[in-house]
């Protein structure tokens, strides 16, 4: 195969269709979901407000984030933070990148960290609904994600049992920063709703539980605690697998959102060595944990490790598998990938068309 680099400073545009599996839209107050909230919640958010397990709940996980973690153009002209505008969305994003899905993923204000339960619940019902109402309804080419309180499993899976069906939703959202380690039992019947419901786990960067964000300690700067992302989604990937989850439910899907891809190889490598020689303490797992990974999971692009050749961009796609990696944009964050250079290398346009579309058209069933 012939192997090309391409510059960033290239004009070309990309003629193929694209779906974006991570778009993050905003509001621009909490006023926005107080018509799905019942008067009881409306009174407990102007009284106490969000409560999650950090320090400054009304802040990003890291003080020194860039502000809103955002590209700096991507402020509206009318005001409120990046993401809550649609107007602006569609001229900076959609149309001129020829997005013709794009998934949402809402990140602020929390609802599955909340440490009042209810709060959580009620917090993550009305914004489930906020995201028909404001965006898909206004917005045909964007599908929301069903957002559930994870830390209550009762709760999580009435929530996804009243959106299966509605086709404005694709995915069910959980944040990796769980209480415990996302394979242990408890959370098995929030697996079990996404298989009866035929919705996949979407698995992002996010959430507060109270840990500090490496096995070491709190990190000092934003640079550390944006590389612990890749940390956290190997050891939830591990708990998955070792768990047994996807030996107990082999139709269960799951994407790994905005967590790097330069770990996958090394990691299924290492499981399936420790599981060749010490599967006796896991006998519920018939596989090699690289063969569940490799049928059960799949990862978005954004943000893409960027090898210092083509050649060893393309060969970690080949240890992954093409037909595993999602397309993302991440948009509006600062390090949003514009699709005309998401790929430093000379990707055929059968390989571009799958990453950028076919793939996710399959993944979630869409025309």
């Amino acid at each position: 195969m012939s192997i090309v680099e391409l510059e960033r400073s290239s004009a070309a545009r990309s003629r193929l269709r694209i779906i974006d599996c991570d778009i993050h839209p905003a509001m621009t107050s909490w006023t926005e979901v107080h018509p799905y909230l019942a008067r009881q919640w409306i009174d407990h958010l102007s009284i106490y407000g969000s409560h999650l397990r950090h320090a400054f709940s009304e802040a990003l996980s890291h003080p020194r984030m860039s502000p809103d973690a955002a590209r700096v153009d991507a402020y509206p002209e009318e005001g409120g933070p990046p993401g809550s505008s649609l107007d602006l969305m569609r001229k900076q994003h959609l149309d001129p990148n020829g997005v013709e899905t794009g998934m949402l993923i809402p990140l602020r204000w929390n609802p599955g960290s909340q440490r009042n339960l209810d709060f959580g619940v009620a917090l993550t019902q009305a914004m489930n609904t906020w995201q028909v109402e404001r965006w898909v309804k206004n917005e045909p080419r964007l599908r929301a994600s069903v957002l559930i309180a994870q830390e209550d499993t009762g709760a999580s899976v009435a929530e996804i049992d009243a959106r299966a069906g509605d086709p404005s939703f694709t995915q069910i959202l959980v944040l990796p920063k769980t209480d415990e380690p996302f394979g242990r039992r408890r959370y098995w019947p929030i697996f079990e709703a996404a298989v009866r419901s035929n919705l996949p786990i979407a698995i992002h960067v996010g959430g507060t539980n109270g840990h500090p964000s490496t096995s070491g300690g709190w990190a000092s700067y934003y640079m550390e605690e944006h590389h612990t992302v890749a940390e956290t989604m190997q050891a939830i990937l591990t708990s998955l697998v070792f768990e047994g989850v996807f030996e107990r439910f082999p139709q269960l899907r799951v994407v790994i959102m905005e967590g790097g891809l330069g770990w996958i190889p090394s990691l299924t490598a290492r499981m399936d060595k420790h599981w060749s020689r010490l599967r006796s303490e896991v006998p519920h797992l018939k596989r090699p944990p690289s063969e569940y990974i490799r049928q059960q999971v799949w990862f978005t692009t954004q943000p893409m490790e960027e090898p210092g050749s083509a050649a060893q961009l393309i060969d970690l796609f080949d240890r992954i598998g093409w037909d595993r990696l999602l397309f993302s944009t991440d948009y509006p964050h600062w390090d949003f990938d514009d699709p005309r250079y998401a790929f430093r290398a000379n990707l055929s346009e059968a390989q571009r068309d799958q990453i950028l579309c076919k793939n996710a058209q399959a993944f979630y069933g869409l025309p």
